[in-house]
């Protein structure tokens, strides 16, 4: 049966002809979607025309009005009918009888009914005191009856909206972030309201609204067909169940499924999560952008009046190289240039997530649309800058999920794309598969202090669970995967190895310690055999309670990790009998050598600045290679005060260091005198490098008490508005037992920023010890540092006095 004969059907207005024709349209016809949706709401207008004309014969100055979802034409199998009927005050009586015989003909047919009766002044005098009432008025559509007098309440209910928008659309954000706290996110629930939740029904529609209001636009690639595929989800629904519910229940997932042609509940499942984070993504920054737009109307005229009438300029600061920081956001620099920058998009994200700040629609729109393919493997830049995002915290959530939403993720990790929006039915998971693995780096960003190398644990953490997009024992397949991408990353093979490890075994010290008898010394063997080393023991642990906590509440508890904790001890035990070895000091280079007798014979530091390069890929533009870092050889006399010098020089010219060693060099037979060596790889934080002339002659004044490192770092600290930031872990500072027998080692695990290497180098000279050597290495946003130190005569310090040290180093971090 055609649409033209369904209306034919109904045309009687009775009850009967409309229920037979609504239930043909909704049982019989092979048409379903948005055509359904519209023939059911054209329906059920004809109806109610119908009874509207029968009931108002001789009646002027009233119409009937379909208001919120039936107003936009979206009517699913068990929706409300919500309707006005609006006059203009004059008979009341009659009006009153018209909306009886309207209302009731409705009800005897048992559909929900939300009905109202108002003039206009009374409709908007409500809107004003309702904002639920002014949403559905927003989407008013004349019915039957008086057009002119419809037209006229939508114009000034429009108008009335966008005069009241500033004050209107923050209550609409805090009702949003209300239902959202209520009903949580729909992209991650097992059994979510398609209405109610964040990234549902309700927050599209009311991204209608805040356009409407002329404020602000949500992003519209892909919003339409989200929506459209929620309310396909819903209709389903209510052919599946028969009842007028938006709560897709786990029971009725098969069915819904099998409703809408998908294979099965996961399927499903996928599709509604997909649909929720573009929704949720939009709503993001449509509200970011509403607060901006808002806060930029309340300045303006302050602002104009101190320029002088003249458009105020928005003030950007540096955050990296090629990005800025502008309005309260993460925006790409002017001399930016994405289409030679492959690493632009991962530094970007992580000077983001490390300042606390969302990283703009428009910079991540242009990264996707222009940036080239990261070479195989991926420079050293690429891997820190990955770490550096997924140290940050709970930042990197938002960061990810803008990168996510332009597929730069799977541009990255194309394995990722197996795990996208994948559900996982277990009570225990609050979350998609892809969200645990970011919970899990969040949460493991928390012990970065805990371990010698936080850059494999964090990588560890977001990879651990990648196997469960193929069939079989996901932790099998993860360490198949977790050696491709760690590979391709660019990890050296002992890295690869270590990362593969933890992923094979990520549960392995939850399972043992909860499951075997831990006084049997073959479950502590087995365990033993399987991790291998002290160092990975380590990273396990850590990613193991990371795991537990991103899990859910269930998932871990003080008696879980209480277990845990006894096997790792018992296992380490095994271990305790191999002690660290002594480094052995590397044979100098020719290079190396002769940087050191120029020291000797000048009096004074020498050094060497080399770019560190590699060629472009084959599949990019032909052109000079790209700078992966700079190399810097510096070669000084031995003298009191090196370390906190050259460091310092570093962090007044903005260079990052990424990994430093200081050593004493032995010098050929015949020259007399004592050289340290320092051999560095640094890199600017953003613009060009400086000069190797203009660094060794600061260093010169350094060294002589010249050049107030400490004063021009605080100038410039206070030149720049102190960002929010990520809360970072408190810095960590041990003595390392017997980790030498010539020196004692002070381990240092701290947030990196500039000038820490400074600060560690003056408060050692402070406390009067020699740094013998030093280990230097920045991973992602995390320094990780060796000191071998000995007091004035050459010998390690006495244990008490070395606590002191580290006590006191970390007590100065810390402040």
């Amino acid at each position: 049966m055609s649409s033209t004969d369904v209306r034919k059907e109904a045309e009687d207005s009775g009850p009967s002809g409309y229920a037979a024709a609504r239930l043909r349209l909704l049982t019989e016809e092979a048409q379903s979607g948005p055509p359904r949706r519209t023939a059911l709401s054209a329906l059920t207008d004809k109806w109610l025309a119908g009874l509207f004309g029968a009931g108002a014969e001789g009646l002027r100055g009233v119409s009937l009005v379909a208001v919120g979802g039936y107003g936009r034409g979206e009517l699913s199998p068990r929706s409300d009918l919500d309707l006005l009927l609006l006059h203009d005050g004059g008979d009341t009586e009659a009006v009153a009888a018209l909306a009886d015989r309207i209302w009731y003909p409705v009800w005897d047919l048992g559909l929900a009914l939300d009905h109202s009766v108002r003039t206009p002044a009374e409709a908007r005098k409500t809107a004003g005191e309702d904002l639920k009432v002014q949403l559905g008025l927003l989407d008013a559509r004349h019915i039957a009856g008086d057009m002119g007098l419809t037209a006229g309440l939508r114009t000034a209910v429009l108008a009335d909206w966008r005069n009241q928008a500033p004050k209107r659309l923050p209550e609409l954000q805090e009702l949003g972030a209300e239902r959202a706290e209520r009903q949580g996110e729909l992209q991650y629930l097992l059994e979510p309201d398609l209405k109610e939740a964040h990234g549902g029904l309700r927050d599209a529609t009311t991204l209608r609204a805040v356009a409407a209001s002329w404020v602000a636009d949500a992003p519209r690639e892909g919003l339409a067909e989200a929506r459209r595929r929620l309310l396909d989800v819903r209709d389903a629904l209510h052919l599946a169940t028969g009842r007028a519910t938006d709560r897709l229940a786990l029971q009725e997932q098969d069915q819904v499924a099998a409703e809408l042609g998908l294979l099965d509940a996961d399927t499903l499942l996928r599709e509604v999560y997909e649909a929720a984070r573009v929704i949720s993504y939009a709503s993001d920054v449509t509200w970011r952008e509403v607060g901006r737009v808002l806060k930029s109307r309340a300045v303006r005229p302050r602002l104009r009046a101190m320029l002088g009438g003249g458009k105020p300029v928005a003030e950007r600061s540096p955050l990296a190289e090629g990005v800025v920081e502008q309005e309260g956001e993460a925006v790409l620099a002017r001399a930016a240039r994405p289409e030679r920058d492959p690493v632009l998009p991962l530094r970007a994200a992580a000077a983001a997530a490390q300042s606390g700040l969302p990283l703009s629609l428009h910079a991540v729109r242009r990264l996707a649309a222009t940036v080239r393919p990261l070479p195989t493997p991926w420079p050293a830049e690429a891997r820190e800058q990955l770490v550096t995002l997924l140290g940050s915290g709970r930042p990197t959530v938002d960061v990810w999920e803008a990168l996510e939403a332009e597929g730069l993720i799977t541009q990255l990790l194309p394995d990722w794309e197996r795990v996208r929006c994948r559900p996982q039915r277990n009570a225990v998971h609050l979350w998609t598969v892809d969200r645990h693995l970011i919970e899990t780096a969040v949460r493991a960003s928390e012990f970065t202090r805990r371990v010698h190398r936080p850059d494999l644990l964090l990588v560890a953490a977001l990879l651990h669970d990648i196997g469960k997009g193929w069939p079989g024992d996901h932790s099998v397949a993860g360490e198949i995967i977790a050696k491709d991408v760690a590979a391709r990353i660019g990890f050296d093979r002992e890295d690869v190895a270590v990362i593969a490890t933890l992923v094979r075994h990520h549960l392995l010290l939850i399972d043992t310690a909860t499951r075997r008898d831990l006084e049997d010394p073959a479950t502590v063997r087995s365990v033993a055999e399987a991790v291998r080393t002290q160092s990975t023991l380590e990273l396990l642990h850590a990613l193991t309670e990371a795991d537990a906590l991103a899990t859910g509440p269930a998932a871990w508890s003080s008696w879980r990790g209480s277990l845990v904790a006894d096997l790792v001890k018992r296992v380490s035990a095994v271990f305790a009998g191999d002690p660290l070895d002594e480094p052995e000091a590397a044979a100098p280079t020719a290079e190396q050598e002769r940087l050191a007798i120029e020291a000797v014979a000048t009096g004074s530091p020498v050094l060497s600045l080399r770019a560190q390069t590699e060629p472009p890929a084959e599949e990019q533009p032909a052109g000079d290679p790209e700078p992966l870092g700079v190399e810097l050889l510096i070669a000084v006399p031995d003298q009191p005060g090196v370390l906190p010098a050259v460091s310092g020089v570093l962090a007044v010219h903005r260079l990052t260091v990424r990994t430093a060693e200081l050593r004493a060099l032995e010098l050929p037979d015949g020259v007399d005198g004592s050289v340290l060596l320092l051999n560095w790889r640094v890199a600017a934080e953003y613009g060009s490098l400086p000069q190797a002339a203009r660094l060794r002659a600061d260093l010169v004044r350094a060294l002589d008490g010249s050049l107030d490192i400490a004063g021009r770092l605080a100038e410039r600290d206070a030149a720049y508005p102190r960002r929010r930031g990520v809360v970072a872990p408190p810095p960590r500072v041990t003595v390392a037992p017997a980790a030498s027998h010539l020196a004692t080692v002070i381990e240092v695990r701290a947030q990196d920023a500039p000038g820490l290497l400074f600060r560690i180098g003056r408060a050692l000279e402070d406390a009067n010890v020699q740094v013998r050597s030093a280990h230097v290495s920045t991973l992602g946003a995390n320094a990780v540092d060796a000191f071998y130190v000995t007091g004035p005569e050459g010998a390690p310090l006495p244990g008490e006095e070395a606590a002191s040290v580290a006590r006191k180093l970390e007590e100065m971090l810390r402040g």
